[in-house]
């Protein structure tokens, strides 16, 4: 039985360099109406988004809530977790593949070393499930502790 199950749907009107999609359904309604466009993933974003924006929404988002969890089942629950993820869409025997997520990680943890908490974030990356989703990119975690 899975734990939650979530749904988007898009529609796509026209040729992929002049059309454009728009998200028109998902489960919370917060990405409605959202457009995605060729031009707004390979060049300028123009207010609108792309897969590989809302993919590193999905990895920074899902690596915050598996790193709280980790820092709290070590008794040192985050104060603060800033975390950033860069997925890169590059090509791949001239396919568009996305190949790397690179997750930047800034916290403000007490009591908790610079070792034990790379240690801790180590656990984290392994317990993110959009991490394990992306288990043939190349996923690089950039962590550190703030004063």
């Amino acid at each position: 039985m899975s734990i939650a199950v979530r749904n988007a749907t898009t529609t796509w009107d026209g040729a992929l360099a002049s059309g454009t999609g728009t998200i028109g359904s998902t489960s919370s309604g917060a990405l409605d109406g959202q457009e995605v466009t060729w031009a707004s993933r390979t060049e300028a974003p123009g207010g609108k988004s792309s897969p590989e924006e809302l993919l590193a929404a999905a990895h920074s988002s899902c690596f915050s809530m598996a790193l709280a969890l980790t820092l709290g089942e070590h008794k040192t629950p985050p104060q603060q977790l800033t975390v950033t993820a860069e997925v890169h869409l590059d090509p791949v025997d001239d396919v568009p593949t996305v190949t790397t997520s690179n997750i930047t990680v800034r916290a403000k943890v007490a009591g908790v070393d610079a070792a034990t908490f790379a240690s801790i974030v180590d656990e984290a990356a392994k317990l993110c499930p959009v991490s394990r989703l992306f288990a043939g990119a190349s996923i690089s975690v950039d962590a550190a502790l703030e004063d």
